[in-house]
């Protein structure tokens, strides 16, 4: 296991699992830990080992968002790089799910739609309560939670700043499972192990390409997937996977 002073990593096989590691703050970010998870997803993005990453929190809970101690002290937890939190406009190119326990609030669900797929908790708590401080969710939340949702229900989220149960957020489509409290980590690694089986440079064309889907149309998709795509379509690992399924054997992906 390596450690930072505010994110932990964990490597299980091609999984890293990323914790944010502030309980006593809450797992909410000031800008050391933005920092940190910047360099998480450099370092997950460029590790060809590596296929899948899992964020999640510790001291039973996600992330209450920003550390508003730090923004007193003038703080933004933000890098130029890949913005809000080290991640929010440019999260890994790699599919990232989100464990989720505890709360998951602002900044904290704004990490999580910055994830691919969502495990939380059936105890756990998500909303955009920013409003209620006459603060505005800047970190994607108020374009990326009508994405995922129903217009309407997204915007009274928005508007009114509730939090609701996970249960609520699984029943509109935004949470892919929910888990037995103090279970959420253990569901997203075997979601994670049903993602390894999988061609590691398809899983990055695939989600290039879903991602895509909701930013641009569909005639622009048809000219613009295969530029997406090219890397996997040209690798070793498509040639492995068709040998394997003529051979009926399990194919041994190399990333190449």
């Amino acid at each position: 296991m390596s450690e930072a002073q505010s994110i932990t990593t964990q490597r299980e096989g091609g999984i890293l699992i990323i914790t944010i590691n502030r309980p006593e703050a809450r797992n909410a970010f000031d800008l050391a830990t933005s920092r940190q998870m910047q360099a998480v997803m450099d370092m997950l993005d460029a590790d060809d080992s590596l296929f899948v990453g899992i964020i999640t929190g510790a001291g039973g809970t996600f992330c209450a968002g920003a550390d508003l101690k730090a923004v007193a002290r003038g703080e933004r937890p933000a890098t130029p790089e890949r913005g809000g939190f080290g991640m929010f406009s440019k999260p890994s190119t790699k599919p990232l799910i989100a464990a989720v326990e505890g709360y998951a609030v602002g900044g904290g669900l704004e990490l999580c739609l910055s994830c691919d797929l969502i495990v939380a908790a059936s105890s756990a708590k998500l909303g955009l309560p920013e409003v209620r401080n006459g603060v505005v969710a800047i970190g994607g939340g108020l374009f990326r939670l009508p994405r995922r949702m129903p217009h309407h229900l997204a915007m009274e989220l928005a508007l009114t700043g509730d939090i609701r149960e996970a249960a609520y957020f699984h029943q509109q489509g935004v949470v892919n499972q929910l888990s037995s409290p103090g279970c959420a980590l253990q569901d997203a690694l075997a979601l994670a192990q049903r993602l390894v089986q999988n061609s590691p440079l398809a899983l990055v064309a695939s989600k290039a390409v879903v991602q895509a889907a909701s930013e641009q149309t569909e005639a622009a998709l048809w000219d613009g997937q295969m530029a997406l795509v090219a890397k996997a379509f040209q690798s070793e690992d498509r040639q492995e996977g068709l040998r394997a399924f003529a051979e009926k054997r399990k194919p041994v992906w190399s990333g190449r």
